[in-house]
């Protein structure tokens, strides 16, 4: 007798995140996670600092403080927020309550890795439904909904893409789905995003009952090492995901520097016009060099070189000169890198090596 896990959890390729060292290089820019470019704004890092001192006191399991804050900054009932350990814990509850053995969970071929993951773990059949441009093909999507399907993943903008679908895209896929399908709109780079019609899911929620939005701490906000997200959600989702969420999943200097961040004046309005802002002179200044720059509404750009070869001599070109970016084999993209919007310096960085790289 041997000692086995439940099959699907074999068939799980574990997550690699974005690389962070190079060996022999001192001096590393890191632009592979996509994290803001900026770090965590002031009032957060002293949120942090003070919060030490009470590292032996549980923090509030309900996060009323921290649900307050955020239903104050983007205009929501607080009593439909749920605060987790990153969005992906909030995402694998979901694909764990509402998902599972001999049920289905869509998504677009090139979407967020972890719905994949997340859904074998959970002993979902996944289906990946190929995209159009790289962005997701709604008639697609619609078509590949099954009787077993109970989950419906869309990231929008979606990484690692960048691509995003007009909000009439997104209402007609709500619409063209069964009541018992939940639709998980991960929308953790909302802030990013500029286009006038663009809502980040909380219409589709309130319109709903069967449709959930998650953000995230870790982009704009630039706390990815404190593991904060939330979610909205109608009120039959949140008592779902109060029964069955740690009592505890937030940890009190998590919860602190989310209030503060979410208070801090002009924070996002300066981070999303130095992303528009080199996210265009980068796009422009690697198009005008011969490669190709999907277009992206996150604070990344997809650079596709035209084959995995050329991806992979550009990656080494630049780690040779202390730059990691993301290499995009394991989203079936392997001709792409996947280059985080930094500061102006990093993003100069970028553009010489690059530059260097297809000139020979």
């Amino acid at each position: 007798m041997t000692l086995m896990p439940r099959p699907s959890i074999l068939s799980v390729e574990p997550y690699v995140g974005g690389e962070s060292k190079i060996p022999g290089v001192n001096r590393i820019v890191k632009l592979s996670s996509n994290e803001g470019a900026f770090g965590p704004p002031p009032a957060a890092v002293e949120a942090i600092r003070a919060m030490a001192a009470e590292a032996h006191r549980y923090p509030d399991g309900g996060a009323k403080a921290l649900r307050e804050a955020i239903s104050a900054r983007f205009g929501l009932d607080p009593a439909r927020i749920v605060v987790g350990n990153g969005s992906d814990e909030l995402l694998a509850l979901l694909i764990l309550a509402y998902g599972g053995e001999g049920t289905e969970l869509v998504m677009s071929a090139h979407g967020f890795m972890m719905y994949d993951i997340t859904g074998r773990w959970a002993g979902c059949r996944i289906i990946k439904v190929p995209e159009k441009n790289l962005t997701t093909d709604v008639d697609g999507m619609l078509a590949a909904v099954g009787p077993r399907t109970r989950l419906m993943f869309l990231a929008n903008p979606n990484n690692p893409t960048g691509s995003i679908l007009p909000q009439a895209e997104v209402d007609r896929l709500r619409a063209g789905l069964r009541d018992d399908i939940l639709l998980v709109l991960d929308s953790a780079y909302a802030e990013y995003v500029t286009r006038p019609d663009y809502d980040a899911g909380a219409k589709l929620v309130d319109a709903s009952g069967t449709t959930v939005m998650t953000r995230t701490f870790s982009k704009i906000f630039g706390m990815g090492g404190m593991r904060l997200g939330w979610c909205y959600a109608p009120q039959a989702v949140i008592d779902v995901l109060g029964r069955v969420r740690g009592p505890f999943n937030v940890n009190a200097a998590a919860m602190a520097a989310g209030i503060a961040a979410v208070a801090e004046k002009g924070w996002v309005e300066c981070s999303v016009e130095h992303n528009t802002l080199w996210r265009g002179k980068v796009s422009d200044a690697l198009t005008a060099i011969g490669i190709r720059v999907w277009p992206s509404e996150g604070n990344f750009v997809l650079a596709d070189f035209g084959t995995a070869a050329q991806a992979k001599a550009a990656d080494d070109a630049l780690k040779a000169r202390g730059l990691i970016v993301r290499a995009m084999g394991g989203y079936g993209l392997p001709q792409c890198l996947r280059i985080t919007i930094g500061t102006a310096e990093e993003c100069g960085l970028v553009i010489d090596a690059l530059t260097g790289f297809m000139r020979g």
